[in-house]
């Protein structure tokens, strides 16, 4: 039987990527206040930052394959 393209099993599913971008989130705030240095707490920042960009942009992936996957 074929797979479909994409189904590949060892491909982290949009869900498990949202949850790890929500844990580096996580991960980056705690360091961010943890930091005492400057130039250590804005790239803890801009981590978290990117870690809540990515989460968000992968949120919509997945009600866009939900909205795709109820169309058809």
């Amino acid at each position: 039987m074929d797979s479909e393209p994409g189904g590949d099993d060892s491909d982290p599913s949009t869900r498990e990527l949202k949850l790890e971008q929500a844990r580096r989130e996580s991960e980056e705030q705690r360091l961010l206040s943890e930091s005492g240095q400057a130039n250590e707490a804005k790239q803890h920042e801009r981590r978290r930052d990117k870690a809540a960009y990515l989460k968000e942009k992968l949120a919509e992936r997945e009600r866009s394959e939900r909205d795709a996957a109820n169309e058809g």
